[in-house]
């Protein structure tokens, strides 16, 4: 069963991450489940620390962006959005300049006013680089100068 609320597919994440930070790191969604999302990010010039291996700081970045735009499709946009609240991240092992690395992101908790997601990054070798999870807030948007579901 499907978790998506939201209309999703390759084309409509592409539009969504352009002019973000998702387009500057080079982030593309290549794949969509039943109940996950996987994303691909180059270790390159943006990307990685002065040692020529991924900054952790980019891991942080892409396990944030595969679970929240994930986050985004779980809820009626035209109600709510997802922001986040937390991200945990451990480094296991380094990627290299020139590798891809790619991220693949599951709910653990979808509830009514948060969201929990796991986030695994793989190098080429499919061996774990880094493991996330990030929390998010569920936002009731304003319509016309009221929340939503009053």
């Amino acid at each position: 069963m499907s978790i998506w609320v939201e209309k999703i597919s390759k084309e409509i994440l592409k539009e969504r991450s352009r002019n973000t930070l998702a387009e500057y790191l080079n982030i593309e969604f290549i794949e969509i489940g039943e109940d996950y999302l996987i994303a691909t990010m180059p270790v390159n010039h943006t990307t990685v620390q002065p040692m020529r291996i991924l900054n952790g700081g980019a891991s942080c970045a892409l396990a944030e962006t595969v679970a929240s735009t994930a986050a985004n499709h779980c809820v009626d946009q035209s109600k709510n959005f997802c922001v986040g609240l937390d991200i945990n991240a451990n480094h296991l092992k380094s990627a290299k300049e020139g590798d891809m690395v790619r991220a693949l992101t599951k709910p653990i908790h979808l509830g009514r006013s948060t969201q929990v997601w796991s986030v695994d990054i793989f190098n080429q070798e499919n061996e774990h680089v880094c493991i996330a999870r990030m929390t998010l807030a569920i936002i009731h948007r304003e319509i016309k100068g009221k929340k939503s579901g009053e």
